[in-house]
């Protein structure tokens, strides 16, 4: 897995540093430090010349911001890395950080933002069929194929929080589907729908996957921008450099689209 995960496409790694500068510079400066009083020392957050000591509320409060702001710095530092290795410059403020409105209608008179709130609201794992299909091992789930296991680690791996098999609710349908995987694009707020396909010489498993296309479709969702696909092909390894190609497609589209689906 290690010879993938520096390959991130130049405008997603742009996206993702411009969003950990957003939220830094957004965060108040917090320093940690150590006092002593009455011969114990204890730790106060500083902010300015104000200092609360960690047990109280704001401390607690200032101890979270603390710890986030570590945890930005590290990822900035490791991205700024990727980015150094493979590109001039720093990156342009046009992969800017900031919140889209896609929509999915569930049907014809109601619709859903597919924000971070969606998100939250999907059950993990929630496909209760052909669960023994489901044999390939990773992170306390069970998948349907070695591919599917190599996607998952690289979402893990990259920062990029993920559903496995949510249920889904589309217009013109009366059941709901199992989306392969929904992810968030912290950095826009935004989701995106991952079908996984293994393709097969048979006709009824091809319309099978044509029918996707058509469902996703009817509830506004344009495939390829709202919802993209990799592919497993027999005989040949799947390449997991497609999938970060694939996703800085998707990403890269959504900053030049308006928010409203297409119906």
């Amino acid at each position: 897995m290690a010879i993938y995960e520096p390959y991130i496409p130049k405008e997603f790694l742009a996206l993702q540093i411009n969003y950990c500068k957003q939220q830094l510079a957004e965060l108040p400066e917090v320093k940690a430090s150590k006092r002593t009083k009455n011969g114990s020392i204890y730790e106060v957050f500083v902010v300015g010349k104000h200092f609360y000591q960690q047990n109280s509320e704001k401390g607690k409060e200032l101890e979270a911001i603390c710890y986030r702001r570590e945890e930005l710095l590290c990822e900035l530092s490791r991205l700024e890395g990727l980015w150094n290795s493979s590109f001039r410059g720093v990156p342009s403020p046009c992969f800017s950080p900031r919140n889209l409105k896609r929509k999915m209608f569930i049907n014809p008179n109601n619709s859903v933002i597919l924000n971070g709130d969606f998100f939250d609201s999907l059950k993990n794992d929630a496909d209760p069929n052909h669960r023994e299909s489901k044999t390939y091992f990773y992170n306390g789930i069970y998948y349907r194929s070695a591919s599917e296991v190599e996607i998952a680690r690289y979402y893990t791996e990259n920062g990029i929080p993920f559903k496995y098999e949510p249920e889904i609710w589309l217009n013109g349908l009366n059941y709901p589907i199992y989306t392969d995987f929904v992810i968030l694009i912290k950095a826009l707020d935004l989701c995106k729908f991952h079908e996984h396909i293994g393709i097969k010489n048979s006709a009824n498993y091809n319309r099978t996957t044509s029918t996707k296309y058509i469902n996703y479709s009817g509830a506004g969702l344009l495939p390829e921008l709202d919802v993209f696909f990799t592919y497993d092909i027999p005989g040949v390894p799947f390449d997991l450099r497609t999938l970060p190609i694939k996703l800085n497609s998707v990403v890269y589209s959504s900053l030049f689209l308006p928010d409203t689906p297409f119906l």
